[in-house]
């Protein structure tokens, strides 16, 4: 067998050392002492789900004459989430935009997007109160938006969507 070249030798022992440098770089472990970085330590994960209430042909307060709709303010939203034997209810409300914004803590981290819905029970105008969509008491499921780095930790963004009540009669507004 011909000896290896010294320029040769070196640039196999140079690839060799990168290769092992780069594996023991990509294991799970801490490796600081190499002066590897530590990993990112567990992240408190939470639910954030967002959605407006809307009536549908009132004049209220803050009326959209294109969608022929106002917002509906203090209406208030549930998140249910179940899976198995668990289960998670967080309650919001509403502001003056009909805009609510449900924050859960940590004790949403056993839970998926598809184990939860949101919920508009109830109208709170008493002239608006026929639930359009969705039907009464059908919630709507959480549909992903974004990340959102808040100081406690990482919170998945949802968005539930619109919920619409109108009135059984137009003339009691």
């Amino acid at each position: 067998m011909a000896p290896i070249p010294a320029r040769r030798r070196s640039l196999v022992l140079g690839c060799g050392l990168a290769v092992v440098i780069f594996a023991v770089g990509c294991l799970p472990s801490g490796g600081s002492a190499m002066g590897m970085p530590r990993p990112q330590p567990n992240l408190n994960f939470t639910i954030g789900v967002e959605g407006v209430v809307w009536c549908k042909g009132c004049r209220y307060a803050g009326y959209i004459e294109s969608r022929d709709t106002s917002p509906l303010r203090n209406a208030s939203a549930l998140l249910r989430c179940r899976h198995g034997r668990r289960a998670l209810s967080v309650w919001g409300a509403t502001n003056s935009r009909g805009y609510f914004l449900i924050q859960t803590g940590a004790q949403a981290a056993p839970f998926t997007s598809k184990d939860c819905r949101v919920y508009v029970p109830r109208s709170p105008a008493r002239g608006c109160a026929v639930a359009a969509s969705p039907a009464r008491m059908q919630g709507l499921p959480l549909r992903f938006r974004r990340f959102v780095t808040r100081p406690d930790g990482l919170q998945g963004r949802y968005v539930a969507g619109g919920f619409t009540f109108a009135p059984q009669d137009r003339s009691k507004c």
